[in-house]
């Protein structure tokens, strides 16, 4: 298995206690041995399409007063505060007006899993996630590959 594939988000995960019945999940695995941070840091380094898309995203939701490069922290991954991190999984993300947002990087198994989970607060974050959806799937499959690619030249 060396393409990515959307998956079921790992039982194990500690996303699992957060979902509700009206937040938005999903998960995609590629095969890989990085750690979670290694793939984490490849995740986040966004290539230039993906970096444009995210300066148009900042430029539009900044005028509704909403975060556009994440809270201070001491430890991030790109601009997504570290929230935990294990052997097995990262969590980084932020609450910010109209939704709470993480994502998930486990690495078990030979497989890296990336996961994001959102819960929307009000109208306004529904039709954000359903307005950057399409380019999330974009940018999460892209990033898999990545990794796989990585993983590919660390001797994985």
């Amino acid at each position: 298995m060396s393409k990515v594939i959307e998956t079921e988000l790992p039982l194990n995960s500690l996303l699992a206690d957060r979902i509700q019945q009206s937040d938005f999940v999903d998960c995609y695995s590629v095969q890989s041995n990085l750690s979670p941070r290694q793939a984490a840091n490849v995740v986040t380094d966004f290539p230039g399409w993906a970096r444009l898309l995210v300066s148009i995203r900042n430029s539009v939701v900044s005028k509704f007063g909403l975060s556009s490069d994440g809270p201070e922290a001491s430890d991030k991954v790109g601009f997504f505060p570290v929230e935990s991190e294990n052997d097995q999984e990262l969590i980084a993300g932020f609450d910010d007006k109209h939704l709470d947002f993480r994502v998930s990087v486990i690495s078990q198994d030979g497989q890296v899993f990336l996961s994001t989970w959102v819960h929307p607060h009000n109208i306004g974050g529904k039709i954000y996630l359903k307005t950057i959806l399409p380019f999330h799937v974009l940018i999460v499959r892209n990033a898999l590959a990545r990794v796989r690619t990585v993983s590919l030249f660390t001797n994985d």
